[in-house]
């Protein structure tokens, strides 16, 4: 359980500072109570509390607090140090942070809030550089006011650091920052010498004579770049934790991020593993309004949380419960298409989200914002607070999901998928850098294109962290074209002790700082393939007229080609020009499979009209079974397994009924009511209603 006093929370993000007005307070509490929410969120921003140098005006958020607990509703505190106080922008206006083009940030008025202090570059971090040991004092000072005074409150939850993980690609290049570089990089060489020759740099005389690269292309010390980022900014998480957890070492800490490790973890540093690593319980923003409403993104944005969370409980940290007007992602968009949320995208998308494994549900407004760009947007309840339809359907799964009857089903979790989508960071940030200035982006289309074929196949895909192989015994690695030495000895090893591997064109093609093997597969990968690479052509821009075979079987492919000679496979398929394509290889207790083209990208395209039955062919190929066989493809299904009970989630996404007949691989659908909908009663076929999920009990 997330919390010995909350079975599953569900609720919203209430006060943002301008809204909701005070005098509506008192009743929105009362409702939202009475609604059966029973966790709220607040932004307890720097700059709207910390008025002038130590002086706290705590009194609205006090109030909250007391409301809260007089409700029983609990409180997560979610620390803004990002919302820096104009105070701190004139005292320390030497430490603001510097795009890559030379412009300081500074303060403008956050979209979210309708109120001052917010950087104008986006991501999660503020004007002033935490690099900066006088700006670093201040916020913490501001943090562990913020926990002594509320740390012992009967309403706490915990505290969400850090609001949505990530970070913008242009900062920082402050001098404190290039400071931090500097140092990072001593740490990491030892000397200028080893650091030159790893960077092809040879009249570096100080270290004070290296600076951050602002062109990304590649090279070495752009690699380098990324990486310190990364480092430099989740140790700065780090610090808000230790900070908090000084002062108070009982309440839980949290975050959530975007969902973004596809495609954004090196651009933007939204590495969901690295930041659920630091905390107790993760969590992720996902609104259809700004994503889509595709029954494969709503699924993405919850598997990708499932396995960065290693098994911790996660949430929907930010769940869309009503419209979004006039932002630049839902122009031109369908109304249908997460633009006006109807109360059964409200319960679709909250479903959908625990079926993924979700153990709480919270939306991102309460009820919207009277001010600012984002009026109107997102909430449940109306602009006067009142309840409305979309409310009243929230209300009804919060209450039914803290129903005890409810306890045996968040004690079990979604099983293991069948197949694991890898995640590389290096192949990620490499690709970044090698497609900056380029159109074309296959790296996100082969990422997305192979989770979306096999999920489209009734497969549930994992995504796994190369960290995280030996918990799988198949893998599917969709653009391989850069990873480490260290991380090709970890793969070979994995296959040799018996894995199953299939991997598109070029696997580590680029090695160790980026550096082209001479010899492809590189890194000694050619004999865990059996084959070696005989022709390469980098051309995604007409990817699209690259077609294979597999056994005969027509195949379109994307992306990169790269034709072999064996050495040891055997040949599965050919080009259209009669080049080798396909080579499968034993190799100790393991099968491999490499595929020289990306037939990901080419489903990703073509929204799923090529490849189907490719990709279907390749799980047959690997021996796996489906955990669930579905007759009607529209559906989607998951297992979830507890010591308690099991149970089968059936997804519709759709606007109307559908019919299925449901073939498991262990276990069968119990007879008579279901866990939802409430009071659904089987008659021997299994119906999902429109927009909602069939929970069944399984019998073993």
């Amino acid at each position: 359980m997330l919390n010995k006093d909350i079975q599953l929370p569900y609720g919203a993000v209430y006060f943002r500072k301008s809204n909701p007005p005070r005098e509506d307070w008192e009743r929105d509490y009362a409702t939202a109570g009475q609604d059966g929410l029973n966790i709220f969120r607040h932004w307890f921003m720097w700059s709207a509390i910390e008025t002038a140098p130590g002086v706290y005006d705590w009194e609205e958020y006090d109030r909250q607090m007391d409301l809260a607990a007089a409700n029983g509703i609990k409180t997560v505190i979610a620390e803004l140090i990002h919302a820096v106080p104009d105070w701190a922008i004139r005292k320390y206006a030497h430490a603001l942070q510097v795009n890559a083009d030379g412009t300081k940030l500074g303060s403008y008025m956050g979209v979210s809030s309708a109120t001052g202090g917010f950087s104008n570059n986006g991501g999660g971090a503020g004007a002033l550089t935490l690099n900066c040991p006088e700006v670093k004092e201040a916020a913490g000072k501001f943090l562990t006011a913020l926990a002594t005074r509320y740390k012992d409150h009967p309403a706490i939850y915990g505290y969400d650091v850090w609001n949505e993980c990530n970070y913008s690609a242009d900062v920082d290049y402050s001098p404190y920052a290039k400071a931090a570089f500097r140092k990072w990089l001593e740490e990491k060489y030892g000397s200028l010498k080893v650091l030159a020759k790893a960077w092809y740099r040879y009249s570096y005389a100080e270290w004070d004579d290296i600076e951050p690269p602002v062109h990304m292309a590649p090279y070495p010390e752009c690699i380098d770049w990324l990486q310190f980022k990364r480092d430099n900014f989740y140790d700065q998480m780090q610090w808000r934790i230790d900070t908090i957890r000084a002062v108070d070492q009982k309440n839980t800490i949290v975050a959530h991020g975007i969902s973004g490790a596809i495609p954004n973890m090196a651009a933007n540093g939204c590495d969901d593993w690295l930041a659920a690593s630091k905390v107790e319980v993760y969590g992720f923003t996902w609104i259809q309004a700004r994503k889509g409403s595709e029954a494969w993104k709503n699924w993405y944005g919850v598997d990708i949380n499932r396995a960065a969370a290693r098994g911790k409980p996660f949430w929907h940290a930010e769940r869309q419960g009503g419209p979004l007007w006039l932002q630049p992602q839902v122009i031109s968009r369908d109304k249908e298409d997460g633009r006006v949320a109807e109360p059964e995208d409200i319960r679709l998308w909250s479903m959908t989200s625990l079926a993924g494994g979700a153990r709480g549900v919270i939306n991102l407004r309460w009820r919207p914002l009277l001010d600012g760009p984002l009026f109107g947007a997102f909430g449940s309840y109306g602009m006067d607070g009142a309840r409305t339809p979309r409310s009243d359907m929230a209300s009804a799964m919060a209450k039914w999901a803290n129903d005890k009857a409810q306890g045996t089903l968040w004690e079990a979790k979604p099983v293991r998928g069948e197949v694991g989508i890898l995640v590389v960071r290096e192949t990620q940030e490499f690709d970044y850098l090698l497609n900056h200035d380029r159109k074309e982006k296959p790296y996100p289309e082969a990422m997305w294109g192979a989770y979306r074929a096999f999920l489209e196949n009734g497969v549930q895909p994992d995504w796994v962290h190369i960290d995280d192989i030996a918990a799988y015994d198949f893998l599917y690695f969709p653009y391989p074209i850069m990873f480490t030495s260290e991380q090709a000895k970890r793969l070979k090893a994995w296959v040799e002790n018996g894995g199953t591997l299939i991997a598109e064109a070029c696997p580590g093609y680029f090695g160790d700082r980026g550096h082209v093997g001479t010899v492809q597969p590189n890194m000694g990968l050619d004999e865990v393939f059996g084959a070696r690479e005989e022709e390469v052509e980098f051309m995604p821009d007409i990817g699209d007229r690259i077609h294979f075979d597999l056994d005969g079987a027509a195949v379109d492919g994307g992306g990169f080609l790269q034709s072999y000679r064996l050495t040891g496979g055997t040949g599965r398929g050919h080009f259209t020009d009669g080049r080798l394509a396909v080579v499968e290889n034993a190799y100790g207790k393991g099968r491999t499979l490499l595929i020289g083209t990306n037939p990901s990208v080419a489903y990703y395209r073509t929204q799923g009209k090529a490849n189907g039955v490719f990709f279907a062919e390749l799980l047959a190929w690997s021996g796996k079974k489906r955990h669930v066989t579905l007759s009607n493809t529209t559906l989607f299904a998951r297992i979830h397994e507890g010591e308690k009970g099991s149970f089968l989630w059936l997804v519709n996404p759709t606007r109307t009924t559908q019919k299925t007949e449901v073939t498991l691989a262990r276990g069968t659908p119990a007879q008579g009511q279901a866990v939802w909908p409430i009071g659904h009663i089987g008659n021997g076929s299994i119906e999902v209603p429109a927009r909602d999920v069939l929970i069944l009990p399984l019998d073993s």
